[in-house]
């Protein structure tokens, strides 16, 4: 077979699926292509460090790549059989340790399922932030805002400074349709909300009069593609591979709430939801955890007893 800058992984893999499982060429040829393909994607989209390197999030990050292209069902389910088979092969070898397609699960409905950071990722981002410029103070009190209320981009972007309340840790949101809400925010966003507010803004705005909490570097509003380039030049920065989006930080601060324990009704309150239906898909996010959590107390489970 001709060898299409497979990497020694995919190699091996290749050569198992010949020469042990004994596949045809066209079978072969047919999982070469789709995990050629997302190593490609991956390359395009913040780099590719190696299939040892890759991670539940890439995969996810792949999977609404093809959801969005409008893929056939059928073809998105091959290609993630594709990574799957390939993932429990290297798994298998102890060339991986982990593999990163175990816990992902195509839905039969075509409604994708949120996509959101994880709380170590989200603590990477933040500590990329620690230079004392304004840009860089304005972006942590940005992000800290978004990952603590749930805000939509169009919010942030459109808060202005009559809207915060730094003492009371609130601030009144006018969101869709006209609907106002409050949202609070923790004591390290205030910080960090302060900080840029006292020290950073007034050197951006300079001499221009901006009612608007974020303004770019020319003191003007920053708009919602201002933020969107922002915060993939920082995710990538900080080592967040992939495109990402303000409203996966939404995505982050509703499924943190659920998985701490927070009820619908609260969760929809905050976020600002018309309809508690819209909440409800964040609980197919926390089923995951639930799965984690029965999986690692449950009794049945435990070593012990299997001793026994």
């Amino acid at each position: 077979m001709a060898a299409l800058e497979n990497s020694d992984e995919l190699d091996l893999f290749l050569s198992y699926l010949k020469n042990e499982r004994h596949y045809s060429q066209k079978t072969i040829k047919s999982y070469q292509t789709d995990l050629l393909e997302a190593k490609s994607f991956w390359k395009s989209n913040g780099g590719f460090a190696g299939w040892k390197k890759i991670e539940r999030r890439d995969v996810e990050i792949f999977l609404q790549n093809l959801a969005e292209r409008k893929l056939a069902r059928s073809t998105q389910s091959r290609k993630m059989s594709s990574l799957r088979s390939f993932y429990r092969f290297l798994t298998k070898r102890k060339i991986v340790k982990i593999d990163p397609t175990q816990a992902i699960v195509l839905r039969a409905k075509e409604h994708k399922l949120p996509q959101f950071f994880y709380a170590p990722e989200m603590k990477q981002v933040f500590a990329s932030l620690n230079g004392s410029d304004p840009l860089t103070r304005r972006n942590l009190a940005m992000f800290e805002l978004f990952y603590t209320t749930g805000m939509r981009v169009s919010e942030v972007s459109n808060l202005t400074l009559e809207q915060v309340d730094l003492d009371l840790k609130i601030i009144l949101v006018h969101g869709k349709g006209n609907k106002d809400r409050y949202v609070a925010f923790d004591k390290q966003t205030k910080e960090a909300l302060a900080n840029y507010l006292t020290d950073a803004r007034p050197e951006l705005i300079k001499d221009h009069d901006c009612p608007f909490v974020f303004v770019n570097h020319q003191g003007k509003q920053l708009t919602t593609r201002g933020i969107e380039y922002v915060m993939q030049k920082v995710f990538n920065g900080a080592g967040i591979n992939g495109k990402v989006h303000p409203h996966e930080l939404r995505h982050s601060f509703a499924t943190a709430m659920l998985n701490n324990g927070a009820d619908l009704r609260s969760v929809q309150e905050l976020l600002g939801h018309i309809n508690l239906s819209t909440t409800q898909i964040y609980t197919h996010v926390t089923m995951s955890h639930l799965q984690e959590n029965y999986e690692q107390f449950f009794t049945r489970n435990d070593k012990k007893d299997e001793a026994k």
